[in-house]
């Protein structure tokens, strides 16, 4: 399985908000991201729905201020 194809499948979520974020993200901007975006994308897609959906609705802040920033960059995309 490609590394794609593998990411592909985690974006499918739980919760079908989180499918069109994480996808949407996936198949328009990750290929031509820096690969430090890439990484925090790996990690976003490695955590629990709610915990996810929490950090990307704005309810919890990630710990870590870089992903904090690409958070919100996600959030606008």
């Amino acid at each position: 399985m490609s590394e794609l194809s593998r990411l592909r499948w985690l974006c499918r979520r739980g919760m079908k908000e989180l499918d069109v974020v994480m996808s949407r993200y996936l198949e328009h901007h990750y290929e031509s991201a820096s690969m430090a975006d890439q990484d925090k994308f790996k990690v976003l897609l490695d955590m629990p729905d709610p915990d996810l959906y929490d950090l990307l609705l704005g309810r919890s802040e990630a710990k870590d201020p870089e992903l904090r920033q690409f958070i919100g960059r996600l959030r606008n995309m």
